[in-house]
């Protein structure tokens, strides 16, 4: 049938779900400081599930975000352990080791991004500490087209595939967070330097309103959605935790694999999940994908 690529699922949350510990702003980078072996065992729980594609725990890791909790003198070291334990978690297995390059400021606010010489300053920074290892690079809850041309041209310098995945707006996927038209995304993928475009950290729903739009850049498009209920006013405010948020209890790995399959149906070749999408809900759709006849790659 087709080949497709199975992204892992939610690392964040997944980390918090398993630690004892309170969430706090520093969310799964505060987990990694406190207990690294943490993340490799959900590194590696989402490869045995059948991920193909690995992403390390680096979504948080700016210096604006350290800096709030007066630890940015750990950036380059908080880097280096998301590396190491991603590496060890896929040593010996066939796949491929991501770079995730997650927003400056905070998730899903535009208004936080710096000038774009400054942005893509600091998303080159990251991706240059990461050239040497990863296989690609996911620019991930990209929400505003400023947003866009900055990670992607800070991820350029690593020298590897870089991939855009847009967070859109809830009720509409056909919107950016931003507010700004998602078709808009369309004249500057074609501008090139860009080798894969996706949707993710938004509801399942409204990433199947938005795929259509991803299908006519023509270039390989997918998607990974979140399993929030969705996001509240108080995490848009200024250094958010994420006991702000619910995740939904309807969102089952069966359930969240039908999502999935309908979206291969409209064509997506890279799938996976986001927030509140654990090692069970991958392990259905790689199942389902395998049953169908797809192959995982």
């Amino acid at each position: 049938m087709t080949a497709i690529t199975l992204l892992d699922g939610g690392m964040g949350q997944e980390l918090v779900h398993r630690s004892t510990a309170a969430p706090t702003a520093l969310w799964s980078t505060q987990i990694m400081m406190d207990d690294p072996a943490l993340v490799q065992a959900v590194h590696a729980d989402f490869f045995d599930a059948g991920a193909t594609v690995g992403t390390s725990n680096t979504y948080a890791i700016h210096h604006d975000r350290l800096g709030r909790a007066e630890k940015t003198d750990s950036f380059a070291d908080l880097h280096g352990a998301a590396r190491d334990l991603l590496v060890a978690a896929a040593d010996g297995r066939a796949v491929r080791r991501a770079l995730a390059i997650g927003p400056l400021g905070a998730s899903y606010r535009p208004d936080l991004l710096p000038p774009h010489d400054k942005a893509v300053a600091l998303f080159s920074e990251v991706a240059r500490l990461h050239a040497d290892w990863c296989d690609l690079v996911i620019c991930e809850t990209v929400v505003s087209l400023d947003h866009a041309r900055a990670v992607r041209d800070g991820a350029a310098v690593a020298g590897k595939p870089v991939w855009l995945a847009f967070s859109v707006n809830d009720q509409d996927g056909t919107r950016l967070r931003s507010g700004e038209a998602l078709a808009d995304i369309l004249p500057l993928l074609a501008e090139g330097g860009v080798d894969a475009v996706l949707l993710n950290c938004s509801t399942p729903e409204a990433i199947g309103a938005g795929l259509p739009m991803l299908a006519q850049s023509g270039l390989p498009f997918g998607a990974y959605a979140n399993g929030f209920t969705g996001i509240t006013d108080g995490f848009l405010q200024d250094a958010p935790t994420v006991d702000a948020l619910s995740a939904r209890r309807d969102l089952t790995p069966d359930a969240y694999a039908d999502h999935v399959m309908a979206w291969i149906d409209q064509g997506a070749t890279i799938v996976g999940g986001c927030c509140e999408v654990s090692p069970a809900h991958i392990a259905e759709i790689a199942r389902r994908l395998r049953a169908a006849g797809h192959t995982l790659v």
